[in-house]
């Protein structure tokens, strides 16, 4: 299993939380998000909604980036943060739509 790119979130904390970002590239991105029952597309979308509800923005940025290059269409984007702002709240979908916009700007 070959380890993902790094992030600069990621590089930012590195010397900070060495174990950690090794368990970040080696069990979640190396196992986790290789495992085959859910498309790489899909588990974008989990866990971008998953963010979204639990308003993590500094997370979703990164999130939202991937999920477009793992195939997530910016339509769909919306459409979730939309449906999660019934369930999680306005304000948390909110926040959301400010993330996606500039990730969005920036992935044209």
């Amino acid at each position: 299993m070959a380890n993902p790119p790094t992030s600069d979130s990621r590089e930012r904390v590195r010397a900070t939380v060495p174990k950690l970002i090794d368990l970040t590239e080696k069990v979640l991105f190396g196992d986790v998000w290789e495992r085959p029952d859910l498309s790489k597309r899909d588990r974008s979308l989990i866990v971008c909604a998953v963010l979204t509800a639990t308003y993590r923005p500094e997370q979703l940025k990164g999130h939202l980036q991937r999920a477009l290059a793992n195939g997530v269409t910016k339509a769909e984007l919306s459409e979730m943060i939309t449906h999660v702002a019934f369930y999680a709240g306005w304000p948390a979908a909110m926040s959301a739509a400010t993330v996606a916009r500039e990730v969005f700007e920036a992935n044209p």
